[in-house]
């Protein structure tokens, strides 16, 4: 790494430590003046952030169609339950252990993924999306998985410091916010190095990057690992938060509203990531509640939602069709193309280079003044 590379990175990493640290401060703020419902709707929309960051890095940048990220969270939310119950794992360490899992299983998935593109990859991770989930169900896996119940995960307990009435939703809050700004910390440092402009050149021109020297199939295996690991650390998350991890929690629609939130958020985009979770959260929430106040009877205000958060998506999607962040990036140009352009600093009246320079730049004796060649030739 030279020295110009060096000091880039280390300028990039002081910038995203300082983003990290703003997003703690301003979570902390939100958490604290919220209810106890907010905080939880706080803690989905950050374990979302962190399956739809990890399915930014493997789709937006790696240009891989990936349909099985619910069933990744699944691998996380199990592996963390069985730790809680069976082992007793203190709280990190049941994290990491969740996203390790979930990675590993990441790395045989992108291995067989690696030479599948488009419509069959699409099929691969439909079918493992449909499929892991269903072996809660399977008989020799139920009395440790649960079955259809699942396993009841016990919530997690703030510390003692914390104090004895210390909501627990804001405890759940706190865990869930912290993974989010890790997994876009290092998600942040990763994209903006070697590792992103390589999967960048693959998705662009996988002939031209592999002429260049680049192993493709390495790098969407690595691009899998990467994002099947923040989808297990929300998996992980999911069953601290909703203290439950079963079946029904990671259904196939599960993997399609994180390709759409990645769609509407931008592709790519890890700022668009964390609008597409937000989307996933509030919106459907908003439309419950205006279907339930709506006054219509009772068939329609059940249908109303579903219809509601349809026609959100649709509109979000036309007026930004390079997703929420894109669409500001957008507007944030134009407003500095309306801006006056900033004026050049004028010498002042009486100063010394008006005295020897006019404002051609050229001094009296060039151009033949008094003294000068003009009069020695006239001569």
């Amino acid at each position: 790494m030279s020295i110009d590379s060096r000091a880039l990175f280390r300028l990039t990493l002081v910038r995203h430590t300082c983003g990290a640290v703003a997003a703690i401060a301003v979570l902390y703020v939100l958490t604290t003046t919220a209810g106890p419902y907010r905080d939880l709707q706080i803690a989905q929309a950050a374990y979302l952030t962190c399956a739809v960051a990890g399915l930014t890095v493997l789709t937006g940048l790696g240009g891989q169609i990936s349909l099985g990220h619910g069933a990744f969270m699944a691998v996380g939310a199990y592996t963390a339950a069985l730790l809680i119950i069976h082992q007793g794992w203190p709280l990190a360490a049941v994290l990491a252990a969740a996203t390790g899992a979930t990675a590993l299983t990441g790395a045989v998935v992108g291995a067989v993924a690696a030479r599948l593109e488009g419509p069959y990859l699409a099929g691969a991770t439909l079918a493992f999306a449909i499929g892991l989930p269903g072996l809660a169900n399977y008989e020799p896996l139920i009395d440790l998985l649960g079955g259809q119940n699942g396993l009841a995960v016990p919530p997690p307990v703030p510390p003692a410091g914390l104090g004895a009435a210390f909501p627990l939703e804001r405890w759940q809050a706190w865990i869930a916010c912290l993974g989010a700004v890790l997994t876009l910390f290092l998600l942040a440092n990763l994209t903006r190095g070697r590792f992103g402009r390589t999967l960048r050149a693959g998705r662009d021109d996988e002939i031209a990057a592999a002429l260049a020297g680049l192993r493709v199939a390495r790098l969407r295996i690595v691009a899998t690992v990467v994002s099947a690991a923040c989808a297990g650390l929300a998996g992980g998350l999911l069953a601290l938060v909703a203290t439950l991890a079963a079946p029904g929690a990671f259904p196939l629609a599960l993997s399609l509203q994180l390709i759409a939130a990645i769609i509407i958020g931008g592709l790519g985009s890890l700022a668009g990531a964390v609008w597409g979770a937000l989307i996933l959260v509030f919106v459907p929430t908003w439309a419950s509640d205006a279907a339930s106040t709506s006054g219509l009877s009772h068939n329609i205000a059940s249908n109303l939602p579903l219809a509601i958060y349809g026609l959100v998506l649709i509109a979000v999607t036309l007026a930004f069709p390079r997703g929420l962040q894109g669409g500001l990036r957008d507007l944030g140009g134009a407003l500095r193309r309306r801006l006056p352009p900033p004026r050049l600093p004028t010498n002042p009246p009486g100063g010394a280079d008006e005295a020897t320079t006019d404002d051609a730049g050229a001094r009296p004796d060039d151009r033949g003044g008094a003294g000068g060649r003009g009069e020695r030739v006239r001569r």
